[in-house]
């Protein structure tokens, strides 16, 4: 059993765990106790926090074999590609090779030897502690398209067909044409500095380089799944607004037309070819995904099935789940789920992401500047693919 299994294996007991305090409850007809709810809270964020790991190690396994197998390529059969390519990323940090290092898609203060907390001592741990930050797992779904400049193009679309008329015997066919369309898409600059000293390229005890290319990808990539959610959300038609009541909630599960309904109302509102796309989920935030974890139909069954198998996608009614924070949180008259096909949402980076040094910026200070930067735009090409649920004014 591999690592990656043995994550996924937890998990599922977890979630196991998380349905027995459930199902007690209800069992008993009583609400969750403040204990109780303490306890479904931190489960549920254990749930999310192991689907976010399983996905990492995953993405980097895939990773790290096609880096391997590119330089391998390269350089000869046999040679290993995880140091040649540390190795490279280091010397461009401090300044041995070329000016240019390119960063996956996937992520300011002077960063000196010195902090507010006093002077690093030589001999530190050798590891960088990281706070988490959620990623715009949005991108996995919305169509991304690469191009090598920023000029303004168009993305032809139809936005109406053919209508088929019934024809007598001898008698001319009805002409018809579809009504095609375009829709413009822009690009906008985005990016970041960072100044660090020598002292600290040259001394320090960790990989400094590896943690400024993954925190340049991951906060680049995070700005391109922003403005996705935003073009997204804004594109979406109301799917389902919910009852009188359920302004930060999805109603009682025991009353018809609330709870479970209104999800499977949502899966209905978008018609059947944008459901049967691959690019057709469910996008939530995280405090959305607690609350609907503990929905059940009318027979007791989970609207939430937490994936079984490593590399696979929890489910609601068969769709896969994307958590991502550029959606909003249950609140009155907030829209808290998406659901369609996501492809119908074009995001576009042109010339790719940009991770650049320059040790003549600041030359007087002996510092090295490193800037992120991104050209990024997102569309929508058909408004009926996508569907929110509202939440009640009150």
């Amino acid at each position: 059993m591999t690592y990656i299994d043995t994550l996924a294996e937890k998990r599922q007991n977890i979630w196991e765990q998380a349905k027995a305090l459930l199902d007690s409850a209800e069992a008993e007809k009583r609400d969750l106790s403040a204990e109780e709810a303490g306890q479904y809270d931190a489960m549920s964020a254990d749930l999310t926090a192991l689907r976010s790991r399983i996905d990492s190690l995953e993405k980097s396994e895939t990773e790290n074999r096609a880096i391997e197998e590119s330089l391998t390529r390269m350089v000869g059969t046999g040679n290993k590609a995880s140091a040649p390519e540390v190795n490279a990323l280091r010397a461009f940090l401090r300044g041995e090779a070329g000016r240019s290092y390119d960063v996956p898609i996937e992520q300011r203060a002077d960063l000196t030897t010195s902090s507010g907390a006093g002077t690093i001592p030589a001999g530190f741990h050798n590891q960088l502690w990281e706070y988490m930050v959620a990623s715009a797992d949005l991108l996995s779904k919305v169509d991304v398209i690469n191009t090598t400049s920023g000029e303004t193009i168009k993305f032809p679309r139809v936005t109406a067909y053919s209508t088929v008329s019934s024809t007598a015997e001898t008698v001319a066919l009805t002409q018809s044409e579809p009504t095609l369309g375009s829709v413009d898409s822009t690009v906008t600059k985005q990016g970041y500095l960072v100044q660090i000293s020598t002292e600290l390229l040259t001394d320090s005890a960790f990989n400094l380089e590896s943690y400024l290319a993954k925190w340049a990808g991951r906060e680049l990539g995070n700005a391109v799944g922003a403005t996705a959610a935003t073009v997204a959300l804004a594109a979406a038609a109301a799917g389902v607004t919910g009852a009188t009541g359920t302004a930060t909630s999805f109603g009682v599960q025991s009353t018809a037309g609330t709870g479970f309904d209104h999800l499977i109302s949502l899966f209905h509102s978008v018609t059947a070819p944008y459901r049967a796309s691959a690019s057709c989920a469910w996008v939530l935030a995280d405090p959305t995904a607690a609350i609907v974890r503990k929905i059940k139909s009318a027979d007791g069954v989970y609207v939430w099935q937490p994936a079984v198998v490593a590399g696979q996608p929890d489910l609601i009614l068969g769709k896969p789940v994307v958590i991502d924070g550029g959606i909003p949180v249950p609140a009155a008259n907030a829209e808290s789920i998406l659901f369609g096909d996501l492809a119908s949402v074009k995001t576009r980076i042109a010339g790719g992401f940009r991770f650049e040094r320059s040790d003549d910026f600041a030359f007087n200070e002996d510092v090295s500047t490193f800037r992120a930067v991104v050209r990024h735009g997102s569309v929508s090409v058909d408004a009926n693919a996508l569907k929110t649920f509202t939440h009640s004014a009150t």
